[in-house]
């Protein structure tokens, strides 16, 4: 949308899609990495979870934290081809992806804060694209994205419902 809006040159389009493509699959994978880490103990207790690898103790807590700190340089890598402005703007999604994993132990809102988090990349596209943020249009299409996340984690989370309860986790899923 914003490379289009914008006039952007399609080998440019092309790069940034690359770096995008790069960079959401990198950090998609770290938050996995981050909330096996830190949801060891509930991961035990859920049987749809109880085969990852760090709960399942097929890969210890410190080579997962060796293979997070590949995860961050690998998006580090990414981060610093962007503007300063997009580099900034992106370590405003930290306090959400720190917050993330401990949702599900105080609140039965933790798929909103997933959305928060996940959804982020929509604006910081648009900030990476046009060097700076167009809310009326970023807007919309970021709450579209929170929306859709937590529609589709909603119903995802049905399968752990019972498993949850007894762990002790919170979710939509439990909440409606």
């Amino acid at each position: 949308m914003a490379a289009f809006s914008s006039g952007m040159p399609i080998p440019d389009m092309a790069y940034m899609l690359a770096l995008f493509g790069t960079g959401a699959f990198v950090m998609r994978g770290a938050g996995c990495t981050i909330n096996d880490l830190w949801d060891v103990k509930f991961d035990k207790m859920v049987e749809r979870t109880r085969a990852r690898p760090i709960a399942s103790g097929v890969i210890s807590r410190p080579k997962a934290f060796v293979f997070l700190g590949g995860q961050l340089a690998a998006g580090l890598a990414v981060l610093v081809q962007l503007n300063p402005y997009t580099i900034a703007f992106c370590l405003g999604s930290m306090p959400l992806v720190t917050i993330y994993p401990f949702m599900k132990r105080i609140t039965y809102w933790p798929q909103l804060v997933l959305g928060l988090a996940f959804n982020w990349g929509a604006l910081v596209g648009w900030t990476a694209v046009t060097g700076g943020m167009n809310w009326g249009v970023a807007l919309p299409l970021y709450a579209a994205g929170v929306s859709w996340t937590l529609v589709y984690d909603t119903i995802y989370g049905h399968q752990d419902k019972r498993d949850d309860v007894a762990a002790g986790v919170k979710s939509t899923s439990l909440l409606f």
